[in-house]
């Protein structure tokens, strides 16, 4: 009796594990797809990738809405290439929050990524029906010493 309980207390941990494991690929992936996607300028796919009241607290200190930031990229505006370093990954229900640093091209293009804007970044995933969908970002610069 003991085994037994003890083998499906092990099948519940190891099929829970499973599950966060999946879920966690997934929001890596759509971290670096979603990042590509704004790279590309391909509007259409972010629309389905953002929640439709995605809201971003952007370096400048200012919120915008995906009409906004559609409205720029339309418009001509290109946003530089960051290179995102996810440090942690923690889910809570039906939502996934994602926290590390990143690192902005300068305005001047260098590849040299020693000269490159460092930030702190907090990305807010929500599971919605169709997937999981970006909810709410926010994104520092940071001071280097």
């Amino acid at each position: 009796m003991k085994a037994t309980i003890l083998l499906i207390g092990f099948l519940f941990v190891i099929s829970v594990s499973f599950g966060q494991s999946q879920a966690e690929q997934e929001i890596r992936r759509l971290e670096k797809r979603w990042t590509e996607l704004l790279d590309q300028g391909d509007t259409t796919t972010l629309l389905e990738i953002w929640s439709k009241k995605y809201v971003v607290n952007n370096p400048n200190g200012r919120i915008v809405t995906p009409k906004e930031i559609i409205g720029l990229m339309k418009g001509g505006h290109v946003f530089p290439k960051v290179e995102r370093i996810i440090e942690e990954i923690t889910f809570n229900q039906d939502m996934a929050i994602v926290m590390g640093k990143e690192l902005q091209q300068p305005a001047n293009g260098s590849v040299d990524q020693a000269t490159w804007i460092p930030r702190r970044f907090t990305n807010v995933w929500i599971k919605a029906e169709n997937g999981w969908q970006l909810a709410a970002r926010q994104s520092s610069e940071t001071c280097t010493d």
